[in-house]
């Protein structure tokens, strides 16, 4: 059992927006952001097809979410942008509206 998220005041998923080697964007949702980073790089077993031709990503910017179902809705939220918007929205500080469940 997953004691944190029964308390409900620990921030247990993220959003991540990583930045590949060749300059696209990649965004995901992980509980455990340098694992994740760390798979996307082959430093780890694991890590997104797209992300492993395009080697090296940084983390670019990340939103903590409370819950799963959060993470995943501001997830597509993000997706569903331009290049653009994705990096206001998760690097400049634009506020989210109805789309921020975090």
């Amino acid at each position: 059992m997953n004691t944190s998220s029964a308390r409900g005041c620990d921030v247990v998923w993220h959003l991540y927006l990583l930045e590949c080697g060749d300059g696209t964007l990649y965004c995901g949702i992980t509980r455990d952001l340098a694992r994740r980073v760390a798979q996307h790089n082959g430093l780890l077993p694991g890590g997104a097809r797209y992300t492993r031709g395009r080697r090296p990503v940084r983390l670019t910017a990340s939103l903590p979410c409370p819950d799963k179902g959060a993470a995943l809705r501001l997830e597509r939220a993000v997706k569903a942008r331009p290049r653009a918007q994705k990096l206001l929205m998760l690097c400049g500080g634009l506020t989210l509206a109805e789309d921020a469940p975090c």
